[in-house]
């Protein structure tokens, strides 16, 4: 009878097949390392998205109302802000009052009351309504227009409140400031109307 012997080859080892339990760990650290910078960078871009959004709101709310103010020019002073306390004169969140007009005729003093009535509807979000809440408009939304006697000018500012800290708007714009917490947190837009004094 004739025996069989296998024979090993000492300097070949086995070869590993498949992945060992290091290397399937490493790399899943690393892909969630990946995935967590991906998560990052998704609530950044949905904060300056926000952020761009309301920016826009405010561009458009603050042209309203200097339409409004120069389609009723002869009354321009009826646009000037009252002042309900603190964070000086405006109009939008946290303001309940009610307009008065007491220049010009009955007509373009019902017209001055109607715009910044409805001007302070739309920066209390009431464009658009969720679940019976008014959402149309920007974060604590407030408008102001001041007059400047010396320069014969009006100033419209929109203020609201931001997502995160940037630098404070200017000194000059006090519209809603105090009211955002840190300076930093409010956001401001504004233009400056000059009405010709027509006879």
């Amino acid at each position: 009878m004739k025996a069989f012997h296998t024979q090993r080859n000492a300097g070949n080892p086995p070869r590993n097949a498949g992945f060992s339990l290091i290397e399937i760990l490493v790399s899943l650290v690393v892909l969630l390392i990946g995935l967590l910078g991906f998560a990052s960078l998704l609530v950044h871009a949905n904060k300056a998205e926000m952020e761009s959004y309301q920016r826009v709101q405010a561009l458009i709310l603050m042209q309203d109302i200097v339409d409004r103010i120069n389609t009723n020019r002869k009354v321009a002073s009826c646009y000037v802000t009252p002042n309900p306390g603190g964070g000086g004169a405006y109009v939008g969140t946290g303001y309940s009052g009610t307009p008065v007009c007491s220049a010009g005729s009955a007509a373009q003093q019902a017209r001055a009351v109607a715009d910044l009535t409805e001007w302070n509807d739309l920066l209390q979000g009431a464009a658009e309504a969720n679940s019976g809440g008014n959402v149309g408009a920007m974060i604590g939304a407030r408008g102001c227009v001041a007059f400047d006697s010396a320069s014969n000018q009006y100033t419209v500012t929109v203020v609201w409140q931001g997502l995160s800290d940037t630098t404070e708007p200017p000194a000059a714009l006090t519209c809603g400031s105090g009211l955002y917490g840190a300076e930093t947190k409010r956001r401001a837009v504004s233009s400056v109307l000059a009405i010709a004094n027509l006879s």
